[in-house]
This record gives C-alpha cells, sequence and structure tokens, in this order.
C-alpha cells in the first residue's frame, strides 16, 4: 500500500468520542454510533468555527489495547463545552489516500496500515473524509511517525 511522508501542523478537533479497541467485539458498535451521533444525532450542524467540511475520524490516546475515538470536524477555535476536544500534534505523518465505498475501503487501508512496519508514534492518528458519497469515498488516512 502506497503511502507519502507529510508534515502537518497542529489541528483541533471537536466532536463525540469514546473508548475502544481492535479486540473489543462491539469496536464496529462503538465507532459506527459515533458517526451515528455525529450526524443523524445533530453533532455536526452545532459544530462552532469548522475550517472546513471534512468529517474528521480520531484515534488518539493510546494504551494496551484501547484507545479514544472521536468523530467531528477541525476547528480554529475550540466553542462547543459540551463536546469532546482533542489536538492532533504537528509532526510527521504517513498520508494514505483511499477510493471506494466509504465503510469497506477504511476498513481494509486499515488492515493493511495494521501490518506494515511503519515507525508509529501513536500521538494521533485519523481518517479525513474529504466527500460525503458513500460509494465513491475519497479519505486520506494520517498515521504519526516517530
Amino acid at each position: 500500500m502506497n503511502y507519502e511522508i507529510v508534515n502537518l501542523e497542529q489541528k483541533t478537533i471537536v466532536g463525540v468520542s469514546a473508548i475502544t479497541g481492535n479486540n473489543d467485539p462491539k469496536m464496529g458498535t462503538v465507532i459506527s454510533g459515533l458517526w451515528e451521533k455525529l450526524y443523524q444525532g445533530g453533532v455536526n450542524t452545532a459544530i462552532k468555527n469548522k475550517l472546513n467540511a471534512y468529517a474528521i475520524g480520531l484515534y488518539s490516546d493510546y494504551s494496551d489495547d484501547q484507545y479514544c475515538v472521536t468523530a467531528g470536524n477541525e476547528v480554529s477555535k475550540a466553542e462547543n463545552e459540551e463536546l469532546t476536544v482533542k489536538i492532533i500534534p504537528a509532526g510527521k505523518y504517513a498520508k494514505f489516500s483511499v477510493h471506494g465505498h466509504m465503510e469497506k475501503a477504511v476498513a481494509e487501508a486499515w488492515g493493511e496500515i495494521w501490518k506494515m512496519d511503519l515507525n508509529r508514534s501513536f500521538t494521533g492518528d485519523f481518517e479525513e473524509y474529504l466527500n460525503s458519497d458513500w460509494e465513491n469515498a475519497d479519505i486520506d488516512i494520517y498515521i504519526a511517525l516517530k
């Protein structure tokens, strides 16, 4: 799977979060529940100061076999006290560009990424959804590197 190395500035993300892990049998349900809250639950329209319309799926706070998942948007300033605020640190990232069925393409890409020998820092990995076309999605996945 091809990728490019990019340097990113710090990003502030506002959204909804939950703790899960790759070994959690309810991981898929937990993550899909966050996306439902974001869109069907009206959270997306309530997020203030969005920098763009791109949804972000952030994986952070890695510990043992768990991590925090946040579904939200990048903002210029966090002003939603009732929502989770997360910082994606500035730094070096492996950027994977994925195209296809939104759910399947992302799941397959992550399956490949977890097998790769990347020098990961586990400070914050994220997916940026560049469109909302379920069947023909364009998604960039960023993996934080040391």
